[in-house]
């Protein structure tokens, strides 16, 4: 970190500051209620306690036991601190603390100012935020007036060894908009807080501005935890680049591996598309599980399957997952639909990957992941960029997307297949009055691939890919028909071969 720069006390605030705030700076956090601010800030005045240093709260607009139910319930002591609460300054004013409470709106904005200002040469501290700017509002009564006010706290605080957060909560005008504030202060930070119509609130910051520091601009999806904000950095795929070897990886099937000339390439996306029910989930546990017999680690995120079913049919199909389960090679995250936001989704891949060292990723299903953020925009891009990562740090990632129907003309709800480097399709097709699966390779940009239609079945004794259908047709058409005769058909006999 730079000399000149402090910690906020958030590692993912820091990170999209890159290293922190500069010292000694005046700054506003704006939001709306229930955005999160106090709790920021707390972590903001905790950082100086960590670092051996003092700091102050100045509340107008909450008593000190809010303020310490707020930081109870993240496990915090408000006591680490100096707190002034100007809803109980009798006492510093003189007056006897039985008497009547003076309440800050009593004040003249004048008095109020300079109480805060006692109040700072008192404790002397490296860090002072200001709750809230709101009442210095209904207090000034003028909007010149208030300026002038907000104007001579920061040349009251210039020079000093003194870093400053005005937090403003936006419910007396305050819409963001006020051009003359931001103007005043180094940095802006806003938090936003949206409701959607179904699931968890979405929270989200923006660093507004920051003078003469390149930070990550834009949105970036955060959660209040215990403990604080944990909030997700928005991923930027080319700063993450590491050198690995582009290799093909198997699927211990021959025949299936042959499809795409050997395996998927290392740093690649593969999307399994088709019909529910055709086996789309069990071709990439088919990798998985081959991965994890290599020693590699893996993860799958499940949106739509339980977990225990998932474990249950893939055992049915000769891949015993528990062993690597419990070995943590392999990880099943069980994604909650409705409580997830794509950067806290993005930031647990990329745990995975720089904290397990995951090589081999699968997301089930791409139709789930966007059932689950119905209201978030531009899900594709963000998708798109995630995936540019994973490519970059040579993880191999399979994605399952189904196709709308199950027999005749088959299409997507969305469109991803730009996004990936190999797709592989799956169908259903009729022969002899059985329902059969045929699996092809439509494109491969990694290098050459099998234009071949192949029989394909799952069934106790794993996956299996059959012979070339030289009488298969229509396929690509929706109305897949096989025609020729019935010897080259996968039957029951082949277990054994």
């Amino acid at each position: 970190m730079d000399a000149q720069q402090i910690s906020t006390g958030n590692d993912g605030l820091d990170a999209i500051l890159r290293g922190g705030l500069p010292a000694n700076r005046l700054y506003l956090l704006e939001g709306q209620p229930g955005a999160g601010k106090t709790t920021l800030m707390l972590q903001f005045l905790r950082e100086a306690v960590v670092q051996g240093q003092r700091a102050l709260y100045v509340t107008l607009s909450e008593t000190r036991e809010e303020l310490a139910t707020v930081a109870a319930s993240h496990g915090w002591d408000l006591d680490e601190f100096d707190v002034f609460e100007l809803s109980a300054v009798d006492a510093v004013l003189g007056g006897d603390r039985d008497q009547s409470i003076l309440y800050p709106w009593e004040l003249e904005l004048g008095e109020t100012i300079r109480l805060v200002e006692a109040e700072v040469e008192r404790v002397q501290p490296s860090r002072v935020v200001f709750d809230s700017l709101s009442e210095m509002r209904l207090l000034a009564q003028d909007p010149l007036r208030y300026r002038r006010q907000v104007l001579a706290l920061k040349q009251f605080f210039a020079g000093r060894d003194t870093t400053v957060f005005l937090v403003d909560d936006l419910t007396t005008g305050g819409t963001g908009a006020d051009a003359h504030l931001h103007s005043l202060c180094h940095g802006v930070i806003a938090l936003e807080r949206l409701t959607l119509d179904f699931g968890a609130a979405r929270r989200r910051v923006q660093v507004q501005k920051l003078r003469g520091v390149d930070f990550v601009a834009g949105f970036h999806d955060f959660t209040i935890q215990r403990g604080g904000l944990d909030i997700y950095p928005r991923l930027i795929a080319a700063n993450h680049h590491r050198s690995f070897v582009g290799e093909p990886v198997p699927s211990g099937v021959g025949e299936l591996d042959t499809l795409l000339g050997g395996g998927p390439l290392r740093g690649t996306c593969t999307l399994v598309t088709g019909p529910a029910g055709t086996g789309k989930t069990t071709i990439a546990l088919q990798y998985l599980h081959a991965a994890c017999r290599r020693g590699e680690r893996g993860v799958i995120y499940q949106f739509d399957e339980r977990v225990g079913t998932l474990m249950a049919r893939a055992e049915a199909f000769s891949m015993d997952l528990a062993p690597h389960v419990d070995s943590g090679c392999l990880a099943i995250e069980q994604i909650d639909p409705a409580e997830l936001s794509p950067g806290e989704f993005a930031q647990r891949v990329r745990r995975q990957v720089e904290e397990r060292g995951v090589r081999m990723i699968a997301i089930d299903s791409i139709n789930g992941y966007l059932s689950a953020m119905p209201q978030e925009q531009q899900l594709v891009l963000q998708l798109h960029e995630l995936l540019s990562y994973l490519n970059q740090q040579g993880v191999v990632t399979f994605l399952v997307n189904a196709q709308q129907g199950l027999v005749g003309t088959m299409h997507a709800s969305l469109n991803i297949s730009y996004v990936a480097d190999a797709v592989l399709m799956l169908r259903f097709f009729e022969a002899e009055g059985r329902i059969r699966k045929a699996i092809s390779v439509l494109k491969n940009r990694a290098g050459p691939h099998e234009d071949k239609i192949r029989e394909f079945r799952v069934d106790a004794a794993g996956v299996r890919v059959g012979a070339p259908l030289a009488a298969f047709k229509g396929v690509l058409t929706g109305t897949p028909e096989y025609v020729g005769e019935r010897s080259p058909l996968m039957e029951d006999r082949d277990l054994g071969a």
